[in-house]
């Protein structure tokens, strides 16, 4: 158990990491990105409003560069762009290479003559944003060179990728060191709860046993009674309630480990059922059951024959007087999955976890009229966890519930 809960806090540990480094990350990319582009294609308008050159004088008047805080007085120097012009048929006519060394004539004219059979007027082509202008002679595009900012952008993608992927590798390492320290409170509690159920158990069973024998005696000198009967009974309730106790620290124990092997599961369901058919109708209660025959799995054959027979002792004490058991046993896939239905008086709709918590009984009361203890189905989660199973609770109707066991 103390591992799996330092499993569980260095997987919420990292996971909130991971997920806020990729915020912060992803945040500072697509905003890096956002800015490129905006810049690019700020520059682009600027092209645009003076067909497809730089106004110069512009860019050196004060006002202009406060009024566009993204462009500067180096901007028209710094910018590498060309430009393409054709006619209403597609024909290059005029091709202005003049502010880019990295394009020849042919390259800007194949980039243009592409963009004109795929009717684009905007976007990118290769590391090139460009733009599609109409005129009454024709159209013009205009190209944008973004390689260094793009470049720029991609170096810093994978500096945070992979400064994010060291970050979260350090701390992964520092988690797992100090989950030890975090939990070890929580483990001596743990352990000390166990020693204290293992040695209360073995002490209350010495009383017990004391209290049978004399019993037995009272019996013999003055004959059976309902007080010596009640007390036979309680000693019995008493007896169950430490065993499951001590079954329940033991399957808590890390080291504990079932013996599994393949074993009949539709025998093992329909022995366990059949003493609970008889009990079922002496109480005017009936139970019905569909087994899939020939149904194998793998487990521990005496746990999980203990577990059927939790569910259905819980359904005969639960279910409303005249009520209906069911109990389904099929395969779906690889996947095998018992259900035990069964209605109630009333219980709230929905998941129903909160039944396998310890000494948690339906009965608030929590009187003997049930002679449950609310550990039978602690006892039964347990067991489908050991045997690597899912043990749920759930109520469509809040009239019926139905323990779904799947192996």
């Amino acid at each position: 158990m103390i591992k799996k809960l330092r499993k569980k806090f260095i997987a919420i540990a990292m996971i909130s990491v991971i997920v806020v480094l990729t915020l912060i990350m992803g945040t500072v990319n697509i905003a890096n990105y956002i800015s490129i582009n905006e810049r690019s294609e700020r520059t682009l308008e600027i092209l645009e409003e003076n067909n497809g050159e730089f106004p110069f004088d512009e860019f050196h008047r004060k006002e202009k560069r406060v009024e566009d805080k993204s462009l500067s007085a180096e901007t028209p120097f710094e910018t590498r762009y060309f430009t393409v012009t054709m006619l209403k048929d597609g024909t290059v006519s005029t091709i202005n290479t003049g502010r880019i060394f990295a394009v020849s004539s042919n390259t800007a004219k194949e980039y243009a003559e592409t963009l004109f059979n795929s009717n684009k007027t905007k976007g990118f082509i290769e590391h090139y944003k460009y733009i599609l202008i109409n005129n009454d002679s024709g159209y013009m595009y205009i190209f944008v060179d973004c390689e260094r900012e793009l470049s720029t952008f991609r170096s810093f993608l994978f500096a945070s990728i992979g400064i994010s992927f060291v970050g979260i590798l350090l701390v992964f390492i520092l988690v797992v060191i100090f989950s030890r320290i975090a939990v070890r409170p929580v483990a001596e509690s743990y352990e000390k709860q166990k020693r204290f159920i293992t040695d209360a158990s073995h002490e209350i069973k010495t009383p017990l046993a004391i209290i049978d024998a004399n019993t037995e005696v009272i019996e013999m000198i003055n004959g059976e009674n309902e007080w010596s009967e009640s007390i036979r009974n309680q000693i019995k309730r008493l007896n169950a309630l430490t065993e499951k106790m001590v079954f329940l620290s033991r399957m808590d124990e890390e080291s504990y480990v079932m013996v599994m092997e393949e074993f009949s599961f539709s025998e093992a369901v329909s022995d366990t059922v059949e003493p609970f058919v008889t009990l079922a109708n002496s109480k005017n209660k009936t139970l019905t059951t569909d087994i899939e025959e020939n149904l194998t799995i793998k487990a521990n054959e005496q746990s999980i024959r203990q577990l059927v027979s939790i569910l259905l002792d819980n359904a005969v004490k639960y279910t409303n007087e005249g009520g209906n058991i069911e109990v389904r046993l099929f395969a779906k896939g690889k996947t095998k999955t018992l259900t035990v239905y069964n209605t109630v008086e009333e219980i709230q709709k929905g998941k129903l976890d909160f039944l396998f918590e310890r000494f948690y009984r339906l009965d608030s009361s929590r009187n003997s009229e049930t002679g449950g203890s609310g550990i039978g189905l602690s006892v039964a989660k347990a067991i489908a966890q050991s045997n690597n199973g899912r043990l749920t609770a759930y109520s469509t109707d809040g009239k019926s519930i139905c323990f779904t066991f799947t192996v």
